[in-house]
C-alpha cells in the first residue's frame, strides 16, 4: 500500500523547496502517494482561510505532511502564519525535533510546540500596552521530557534542560518537572541550563550536548542560533510529532526577497523529507539514502549561492535537488547490487 503524504508549499520559496524535496521522495522508489493543498499566504490569495477546512481534513487524514513555508510582508502581521499554528493544534503536534550536525557537533534540539507564550491567554494590545501570557502545564512538559529522553537513549545518553529558573515560574515548574521525568531514565544523565548562558555555551562547544530539551520560544530562538553551527539555516530540517499524523518542515521561513529565482536552499526541506521517512513512514533506509545524498552532493561541491565558496559558482534550487535525486538513486541501485 502506498503512504498519502500531503504536500504544503505555502508561500516565499516553499514551492520551490518542496517541488524538490518531492523530487527526491519520488527517488526513493517508495510506493507514495503525494497532494498538495494550500496554506498560509497562498490559501488568502485564493479568498481562503490561512488553514482551508479542506486542507485541515486532507492533513488528519494523511500518513505525513511536509510543509514548506509561510507568511510574507504580502499579508498582515501574523495573518498567514495563523495557518500553521493552527495546523499545530489540530495535528496535535506537540514535540518539536531539529537535529543539528556540523563537524564535532551533533545535537538534538526537543523543542515545546504547543504551550508558552506562542499560544498562552490572555493576550491583548493597545496603542500603549500589550499583554503576553507564558503558560505551561506539568502535562505538557512532562510528555516532552518523555520524547526528549527516549530520543538521549538511542544517542548519547545526555540530556540538556533548559529554562530561566531564576526568574520565571514557568522555568521553576520546567526544573522540578524535569528532575522528576529523569528519575526515571536512570541510563540517561540530565543537566539544567539557563536559557541566557546555554545559548552562549552553544556556540562555544556544541559538540558537549546531544539532546536540548526547551520550552516554546527558547526552543525557537535556539534552533535557529544553532543554523550558524551547520553553517546556513537553509540546512536545517525539523520534525514536528504527536499523536497523530507529523508535521516536517525546514526551520527556513519563507524568504520573500529571493523567491522564484532558484536561490533557495532546498537541503533543508530535502532533509526534513528524509525525517518523514524516518519517523513517519519508518522507512530509515530510505531516509539515510536521502541524507548521505544530500552531505555528498555538498561534498562535491554543489551548493546554492548560502553555501558556495567566495567567489566561487552557486547552483540553483533545481541543480542541487537533481543532483540529490541523482544520487539518491545510486545509492539505491548499490544497495540492491549487495
Amino acid at each position: 500500500m502506498s503512504a498519502r503524504i500531503v504536500l504544503l508549499p505555502g508561500d516565499g520559496v516553499g514551492p520551490e523547496v518542496v517541488a524538490e524535496a518531492e523530487r527526491c521522495l519520488a527517488a526513493t522508489g517508495l510506493p507514495l502517494e503525494c497532494v498538495t493543498a494550500p496554506i498560509g499566504g497562498a490559501a488568502l490569495e485564493a479568498g481562503l482561510p490561512a488553514l482551508p477546512d479542506a486542507t485541515r481534513r486532507l492533513c488528519l487524514s494523511a500518513d505525513a505532511v511536509l510543509l514548506g513555508a509561510v507568511g510574507g510582508p504580502a499579508w498582515p502581521a501574523g495573518a498567514a502564519e495563523a495557518g500553521l499554528l493552527q495546523l499545530r493544534q489540530a495535528l496535535a503536534v506537540y514535540a518539536n525535533l531539529r537535529p543539528i550536525r556540523a563537524g564535532a557537533a551533533d545535537l538534538l534540539i526537543v523543542r515545546e510546540l504547543t504551550g508558552g507564550l506562542y499560544f498562552g491567554q490572555p493576550r491583548w494590545r493597545t496603542d500603549d500596552e500589550a499583554v503576553d501570557t507564558l503558560r505551561d502545564t506539568r502535562r505538557e512538559i512532562e510528555r516532552l521530557l518523555h520524547v526528549g529522553f527516549n530520543a538521549a537513549r538511542g544517542r548519547r545518553r545526555l540530556v540538556t534542560s533548559v529554562d530561566k529558573a531564576n526568574v520565571l515560574e514557568t522555568s521553576r515548574l520546567w526544573r522540578a518537572t524535569a528532575d522528576a521525568v529523569a528519575a526515571g531514565y536512570p541510563d540517561v544523565v540530565c543537566q539544567h541550563a539557563l536559557v541566557d548562558s546555554f545559548a552562549m555555551a552553544l556556540m562555544q562547544r556544541p559538540e558537549a550536548f546531544d539532546v536540548v530539551v526547551t520550552e516554546n520560544m527558547f526552543g525557537d530562538i535556539l534552533s535557529d542560533e544553532a543554523a550558524v553551527l551547520a553553517g546556513s539555516i537553509g540546512l536545517l530540517p525539523s520534525a514536528s510529532l504527536g499523536d497523530g499524523p507529523g508535521l516536517f518542515e525546514p526551520v527556513h521561513g519563507s524568504a520573500p526577497d529571493i523567491a522564484g529565482r532558484g536561490l533557495a536552499n532546498p537541503c533543508g526541506a530535502i532533509l526534513s523529507a528524509a525525517m518523514l521517512l524516518r519517523h513517519a513512514l519508518r522507512a530509515p533506509e530510505a531516509a539515510a539514502a536521502m541524507e548521505d545524498a544530500v552531505a555528498q552532493t555538498l561534498a562535491a561541491g554543489t551548493a546554492t549561492r548560502d553555501l558556495a565558496p567566495a567567489g566561487g559558482t552557486a547552483a540553483s534550487t533545481q541543480e542541487v535537488g537533481r543532483e540529490v535525486a541523482a544520487r539518491i538513486r545510486t545509492i539505491r541501485e548499490e544497495g540492491n547490487r549487495r
